[in-house]
């Protein structure tokens, strides 16, 4: 009798929890609001997707655009500035891709050396009539090299495909990076073609669903990686002239060195093989477009001899290249007081703006 007790007892609370719950729903207010999708490629159209901001003179930033889905690893998104509308009269605008440094395993599209708010930089420049893209990749922990180079790619890739959307001139693109992300701009530059670095074959799901969707925009697979120019900031370009390291250097986690987690090869036993493969001398040839190299005559982490380097090699095959040492600097512009840290800052900024400007801009046409 008890335990029937309790069941009727339980019903009766049931029954009573649902009749005020149909009264006052919280639950069918938001379900009857919600909105459905016909079919999983609706899915996706949200709200933060959406998200714009307005910046100075005209400039409208997308921040967190996904440009690769690969299955197994996080979405690969990059923020977008777009030039104010009195470009459009002008024709495609020309397109700069940034890539952010970090040791290849930190960092982000919104970080830059000592700039306290690089997105307000890029922005600036789009300003001038420019498609500015800030991207990430997957780091050294995720994947290893070629990981990374192949994300670059394909994120210059996603925008050539969308070329007509953001009114891209697909003939007119630059490359610009510091530090992990100089190797990186640097090595898209002069690896144009070079099917080893290539990112895969678009993905397209042969049964969509919600969590599954195509890898990147289509036509992508058909744009091309190739830059028209060219700006490293104190990048390694040579893995085999670099420094043996087997921990990270003051400030990053404790483990494997940098280069060697990046390279796939965390004990430190990296072949001349693997060097070769993830070095930017490797691959420069005449074809090679204009390259602006600048770094810091104190930089501790990544020494100026790689700028060196690669400027020789460079200047070898005949391509168009200029190097800039700036007097008293460390990684990151960072001088030995604020003020040098400003003017030397100002100063790289102003140069690789001229050059991106020379190279692919309005006025250099």
């Amino acid at each position: 009798m008890g335990l029937r007790l309790a069941i009727a007892t339980t019903a009766v609370l049931l029954t009573s929890f649902a009749g005020s719950a149909m009264a006052q729903s919280n639950g069918k207010d938001i379900a009857d609001a919600a909105e459905i999708g016909a079919s999983v490629q609706a899915v996706g159209a949200d709200s933060f997707a959406t998200t714009k901001i307005a910046f100075a003179d005209g400039v409208t930033g997308y921040p967190d655009i996904t440009y690769q889905t690969l299955p197994g690893y996080r979405p690969l998104k990059l923020d977008l500035f777009l030039p104010p509308a009195r470009f459009a009269s002008a024709g495609p605008r020309p397109l700069v891709v940034y890539v952010h440094g970090g040791g290849w395993m930190a960092g982000g599209p919104r970080r830059s050396a000592a700039y306290v708010d690089w997105p307000k930089v890029l922005a600036s420049l789009a300003a001038k009539g420019y498609v500015v893209a800030s991207l990430s990749y997957r780091f050294s922990r995720e994947a290893p090299f070629p990981a990374a180079i192949q994300d670059v790619k394909a994120g210059i890739r996603w925008l050539r495909a969308r070329a007509a959307t953001y009114n891209i001139d697909p003939q007119r693109a630059a490359i610009w990076g510091q530090s992990a992300g100089g190797h990186l701009a640097a090595l898209a530059g002069v690896s144009c073609n070079v099917a080893a670095l290539e990112p895969g074959a678009r993905i397209v799901p042969k049964t969509a669903n919600v969590e599954t969707v195509a890898s990147t925009a289509a036509g992508s697979d058909q744009a091309s990686d190739c830059v028209q120019a060219v700006v490293g900031w104190f990048g390694i370009y040579d893995f085999a002239s670099m420094p043996k390291r087997s921990s990270p250097p003051p400030g990053m986690p404790p483990g494997p060195s940098a280069e060697n987690l990046f390279l796939g090869c965390p004990a430190g036993d990296c072949t001349p093989e693997q060097r070769a493969f993830a070095s930017p001398v490797t691959y420069v040839d005449r074809s090679d477009p204009p390259v602006l190299l600048m770094h810091g005559s104190d930089d501790q982490t990544v020494p100026e001899a790689q700028t060196e380097t690669f400027y020789t090699a460079l200047r070898a095959k005949g391509v168009a290249v200029r190097k800039i040492v700036i007097p008293g600097v460390d990684h990151s512009w960072i001088g030995k007081t604020p003020e040098a840290t400003r003017d030397a800052s100002k100063l790289a900024l102003r140069t690789a703006i001229d050059f991106i400007d020379a190279q692919i801009g309005d006025k250099g046409r």
